[in-house]
């Protein structure tokens, strides 16, 4: 499923980032940062309504020849990235929804 989560602080610095294939891992951390760029243009073209809305899962940022990068972001700005291997044809956009919801519900329980 996922070959790299990162969990991004509110200023833009990792705070954490892991990738399966440990080979690739350089190439892992330029992915998740380029893919800030298209966070914030998400998060600023969204503008008050991702406030007043409890979503705030942002979809896919953008696909790549190899992998599909998604993200989410909370209330406290914090971001966090995804990267899936796009071979994965049968995953689908509500599944990374449920993945990236799950970590957040289990904490308010």
């Amino acid at each position: 499923m996922a070959v790299c989560v990162a969990v991004i602080a509110k200023e833009n610095y990792p705070l954490y980032i892991r990738s399966i294939p440990t080979e690739n891992e350089l190439k892992f951390h330029y992915t998740v940062h380029t893919s800030l760029d298209v966070v914030d243009e998400k998060i600023s073209a969204m503008g008050k309504a991702l406030v007043d809305q409890r979503e705030l899962y942002l979809g896919l940022l953008y696909p790549t020849e190899d992998y599909k990068v998604y993200g989410y972001v909370t209330n406290s700005k914090v971001k966090f990235v995804m990267v899936v291997d796009s071979s994965n044809t049968g995953l689908r956009d509500n599944e990374i929804r449920s993945v990236s919801k799950k970590p957040f519900t289990r904490l308010a329980s």
